[in-house]
Formats: C-alpha cells, structure tokens, sequence
C-alpha cells in the first residue's frame, strides 16, 4: 500500500517531495514462534476468542462470541436432560478448530498482549477453567432443574392422592395405583433426590387417605381399599414402607368383622364371604374368635322366629344359614366343631320348622304351599311327633285347593266315627280318595275294569244311578262321625280325568254311599 506524498520548497526556491509510509494494521510480523502459537490456541478454546482479539482479529473474536453465545441460548435455562450430544460435538469440534486456526497465526503474528509467549500460554492455560467453570456451572443448574422435576412429579403423586380422597374407592382406584407408582419411581430411581426424602411421609398420607373409611367407621366400605393397601409392599419395597406395610391388618381384620356381624344381624348378604376371609387371612386374630359366638347367636335367633308370626321365613333363614355356616372355614382347632355343630343345629331347626310354616301357610289359605311343606316335613323326619298330624293337614289342604271351605279348620289326628260310608269306583281309572272334617284320610281304589266313562248327557235324566250295575265295583267302607265331611277323589296314573269333589253332611241312622265316576269332556265325577 502507497503512502501519502508530501512536498516543502527551500530558501533557494529550490522544491522537494518526500513519501510517508501507512502505519501498520498490527504488530509487524516476526519470526515464527512456536509457544505463542501453544498460547494463542489456548487462549481461544476458552471459547471467548481472546488469541484473536490479542492479534487483533476483530471478526475472528466476534465469530467466536456469536457462537458461544448460540451455545448459552441453546442450552439456557439448564434442562433435566443436560445438553444434547449433537450440540456438544458440534461447539466443540468449533472450538478446536479455532484453537488450531489461532495457532496457525499465531505462529509468525505478534500479539499485542503480553509480549512473552510463556506468559501467553499461562494465560491460556488459566482461562481455561472458563468453559470447566461453566460446564460446572451448568452441571449444578442441571441438577437443580432434576430436582425442580422430580418435586413436580411428587406434586402431581400428591394431587392424585388429594382429588381421590372422599371418593368411592372403586372409582378411584387407579388415581391412587398412579401415585403410588410415582412415589414407589422417585424412591427407587432417584433415592438421593430432595423427592425421595418427602416419599415417607407422603406414603404416610397415602394410607391414612385410603384407609379413611375405616377411621369413619364404615367398615364395609373400607375392606375394599384396606385389601389394596395390603397388596402395596408387592410394589413399593416393605424396607421403604417401614412400619406402613403392617399398617392395615387389625384394620382390615376389624373391618371384616364388623362389616360381617352387621349384616348377619341384620339378615343381608355378603358376610359369609367376609367371615371367610378373616378366618382365612386372620384365623389368629381377636376379631376371627368372634364369629363363631355370632354365627351361634344368629341361629338361636332363628330358631326363635320359627315360633312368631312369620316362621317361613325363619325357616329359609335357618336352611340358607346352615348351608353357609357349613362352607366357612376353621382351621383353627375347636372352631371347625363349633361351626359344624352350628350348622347342624340349623339345619335340624329347619327341618322340623317346615311343620310350623306349613301349619302357618294353612291358616293363611295358601293350601298349595302347605301341601309342599307338609310333604317335605314327613319325607325328612317320618318318625317325628308331627308327622301324622302333618300328612292329615297335607291331605286337608290338597282337598281345600278345590273347596276352600275344606280348609277352614285345621284337620287333627282324630279317626273312626259311628257313621258307615262306602266309597265306590265307577270308574277305568284308578282313584285317590281323599276325606277331610271331623276326620281326615286317603286311600285309593283301583280302576274298575268293566267300566267305561259316562255321556255327559246322560247325568241330566234323573234316573241316572252310577255305580247301581251289577259289576263288582273297586270299594271300600269307612266310618265317619257325624259333620260335614269333604270328599275329593283324584284320578292317578296319568289319566286325563280332573279331580271331582263332594260335600257330604252326614247324620246318625242314615248308610251313605260315594260314587265316583267319568263323564266325557267333563272328566272324574262323584
């Protein structure tokens, strides 16, 4: 480059002209000198391009700020992931190349500060604790943003656990699998973490939350969540859980218990299912030696109620207890006995209760049930004192269905009478009879084999007399007292004929004779 020309005339008038060279850009080059190269390339991997502004190389430093700059707003504020491999190959492979480039030219290029290379390489070597500071730095931000995250994971644990409570249990349920998953997380995966130091206590508030049906004393309601709790060590480990993974047996246990007691008291469902699990899961416990004292309580007053105003019921009470009573478990020794002697005394109850439900269901009128009843007392106990009353009031009752005025007293044992009655059979089909008033019978009469059924038009002339033949009628004689006395005579062996009835007042000095007999379309006769 040219410099500017100047010019002066001497005293002589004499003129002159000389040139003055430019100033230089920098410090003129000198010869190579390999340690202030060493200076120059540490002096620009502090990322801050200082090699370059101490050669005065304002677009190379500036370069160098615009990237480190790029790097602090990439990875500013710190994030819980740290800096991206990418980011850091790339900043880096950045900074080696100007600590190579700043070498080359600081090789044969003179820096304006400091004149000795020694001095520029401890320099270089000092400024390099710029990018570890900062790498420190950020690793200490990086921590404290794992820190904010994990704080607000175990908010989020606490806000499931806070919008759950007061909630059916049932419907909130995986609010609480969630949160617990995230406490069990924090525990295990970051157990230095402020977080994981909170997780205890909030354990603690987790059980008091779920198990808060117990503490209100609704005890059916907490088996349920108290069941769950005990299923938690299967996800958070029993040495994080202390003293929290006993926390819910006697709880439970109590909770069974009452729930139980309660509903076999009052005669709902449900407590078999959970005396059986307390005696399965706590057959050691205060709560298991209670139920069988209840279950016994239960059937005395069952068998108590066979005796008031409504003993059908009672009775299905001592039959459904007696089946239940018999699938509880006792394992544990002189309970099984008493169970099973409590489900023997129902069931024994029972049986000799269905004579006071069928007595019950003829007063009421409801004949059908009684027969049912009455036969199913005799089948079970044919040697009980009751039986021959009760096949009388079973035979009473099957007459009563077709003339209800049949039913109006309750038949007794009583036999015999000074009045003979014959009964005939006109009859093919083989017959039932069945008597009831002030005595009550059966017996039956077989088919008459000459006979044949009756037109239905022929009973409308007056002269019509069955059972006048000469055939030899299946009959028999009864002696009757005097009264009213109520026949029905039922058609056996599948025949199509219907039941026929008759009403009979029956007086001293008279013989009285029953026919039985078939008409078409209108079946048996009498």
């Amino acid at each position: 480059m040219s410099g500017d020309q100047y010019g002066v005339r001497d005293q002589d008038g004499w003129s002159h002209s000389f040139v003055v060279p430019p100033m230089p850009q920098g410090p003129p080059p000198g010869p190579a000198d390999g340690w202030r190269a060493v200076g120059v390339g540490l002096l620009n991997l502090s990322g801050l391009g200082l090699g370059y502004a101490l050669m005065r190389r304002p677009l190379l430093t500036l370069l160098c700020w615009v990237a480190t700059g790029l790097l602090l707003f990439t990875v500013l504020p710190a994030d819980p992931d740290g800096i991206s491999g990418a980011t850091l190959v790339v900043y880096g492979l950045f900074l080696v190349l100007t600590a190579v480039h700043g070498a080359f030219l600081g090789l044969r290029n003179r820096l304006v500060w400091p004149a000795k290379s020694p001095l520029a390489i401890a320099l270089g070597v000092l400024l390099l604790a710029v990018p570890v500071a900062g790498g420190l730095l950020y690793e200490t931000a990086r921590k404290e943003a794992v820190e904010e995250m994990l704080l607000d994971r175990l908010e989020k644990a606490d806000e499931l656990v806070r919008k759950a409570s007061g909630e059916s249990f049932g419907t909130t349920q995986s609010e609480y699998r969630r949160a617990l998953t995230a406490y069990d997380d924090l525990s295990t995966d970051h157990p230095d973490s402020r977080a994981a130091e909170e997780v205890p206590d909030r354990l603690k508030t987790f059980y008091t939350t779920v198990g808060a049906p117990y503490e209100e004393q609704e005890y059916c309601d907490a088996v349920a969540p108290l069941e769950y709790l005990r299923t938690v060590p299967q996800t958070v480990s029993k040495q994080d859980l202390g003293s929290l993974a006993g926390w819910p047996d006697d709880r439970l246990a109590t909770s069974l218990y009452e729930c139980a007691s309660d509903s076999l008291a009052g005669g709902t469902a449900g407590w078999q299912d959970q005396f059986s699990d307390l005696l399965t899961t706590f057959p050691d416990s205060d709560q298991a030696a209670k139920v069988e004292p209840d279950i016994k309580t239960a059937v005395d007053k069952a068998i108590k109620a066979v005796g008031g105003d409504d003993p059908c019921t009672a009775v299905d009470q001592l039959e459904t207890l007696g089946t239940q009573v018999k699938a509880l478990p006792g394992d544990k020794a002189g309970v099984a006995d008493a169970l099973a002697a409590d489900a023997g005394r129902a069931e024994d109850s029972a049986s000799a209760g269905v004579y006071t439900c069928g007595v019950d269901q003829y007063n009421d009128g409801a004949f059908a049930e009684a027969v049912t009843s009455m036969n199913d007392f005799v089948d079970a106990n044919k040697n009980h004192k009751n039986a021959p009353r009760a096949k009388k009031i079973a035979i009473a009752a099957e007459i009563a269905q077709e003339v209800p005025e049949a039913g109006k007293k309750l038949p007794t044992t009583r036999s015999g009478g000074s009045i003979t009655v014959t009964v005939k059979n006109d009859s093919p089909d083989e017959i039932q009879v069945m008597y009831t008033g002030p005595v009550t019978g059966t017996f039956t009469l077989k088919g008459c084999g000459g006979c044949t059924s009756y037109d239905w038009s022929s009973t409308l002339n007056p002269n019509f007399k069955p059972c006048s033949g000469s055939k030899n009628y299946p009959q028999r004689t009864i002696s009757l007292p005097v009264g009213t006395t109520y026949f029905l005579h039922k058609p056996k062996g599948g025949s199509a004929s219907s039941p026929a009835s008759d009403t009979a007042k029956l007086e001293s000095g008279y013989i009285y004779t029953e026919c039985a007999y078939v008409t078409t379309g209108y079946g048996l006769n009498s």
